[in-house]
């Protein structure tokens, strides 16, 4: 059987930045685009969480390397993507992962919970895209991969500050595709559903809430994190190469069922 067809999914000699890779879906992302031949620099604020990641995709044969910092500490950021730079003279993909949840009641929340919120999951989604594309641009080539959520297309009560942001980033990504397509860089988007992860704990604890997302998914499940990995490699790679402004939703089918 030929199987030439899968070179097309082959990141070997690129690097690619992924935000809060440390655990969950960026965790996933990141193994799999290492395993599909990328260098990954692994971001979180956890360095010793990231240094046992890159320990284990180094056991694999992989290649890693470490990059711990907040993504709302501007300048922390920026001297990320200078050692990026320093480094590995280029960078080839971006993978914009971080976010921050706060479920509650808007009346709730004060006016430093909306700008912090505002700031993880929307501010620095901009920000890291920027400055990204500086040393994209160079190149004229690149992928900008943002995960939003199932919650910038639907809402439900008590997430309205999480689900404007995510909503926003939706909008992010399309004003990407546009301002940067011509220079060769696409920008696109991975919308999980509900998965199975660390984050989601409490709502997987709790019967009710567990349930509810399990029936109003065809597929009647959960999704496992591992799930989340062929999409990103897909946006990643050559085969991707004319996709552009789109937003993958990864959901199980929950969005489109009634």
């Amino acid at each position: 059987m030929n199987h030439a067809y899968l070179e097309n999914f082959a990141l070997d000699g690129q690097v690619a930045l992924i935000t809060g890779a440390g655990r969950g879906l960026g965790w996933e992302i990141a193994r799999a685009l290492a395993g599909c031949g990328a260098h990954v620099v692994l971001n979180g604020r956890d360095r010793d969480q990231l240094q046992r990641a890159a320990a284990t995709l180094h056991a694999d044969g992989l290649q890693a390397s470490v990059a711990a910092f907040d993504v709302t500490d501007s300048a922390a950021l920026k001297a990320a993507f200078a050692d990026i730079d320093t480094v590995y003279g280029q960078l080839d993909i971006l993978v914009g992962n971080v976010g921050a949840r706060l479920r509650k009641p808007l009346q709730d929340f004060s006016d430093e919970d909306i700008h912090g919120l505002l700031h993880t999951d929307l501010a620095a989604g901009l920000i890291l895209a920027r400055e990204a594309a500086r040393l994209m641009l160079r190149r004229r080539a690149g992928r900008i991969i943002t995960v939003t959520s199932i919650a910038g297309h639907v809402a439900r009560p008590g997430d309205a500050v999480y689900t404007a942001a995510k909503a926003g980033l939706t909008g992010m990504v399309r004003a990407l595709a546009a301002e940067y397509g011509p220079h060769g860089i696409t920008s696109n988007a991975i919308a999980p559903g509900g998965f199975a992860t660390e984050a989601n704990a409490a709502m997987l604890a709790d019967p009710k809430a567990a349930a509810h997302f399990a029936t109003r998914t065809p597929l009647g499940r959960w999704g496992r994190p591992e799930e989340i990995a062929g999409a990103a490699v897909f946006l990643a790679s050559r085969a991707a190469s004319y996709v552009n402004g789109q937003v993958i939703a990864v959901d199980g089918g929950m969005t489109i069922a009634m």
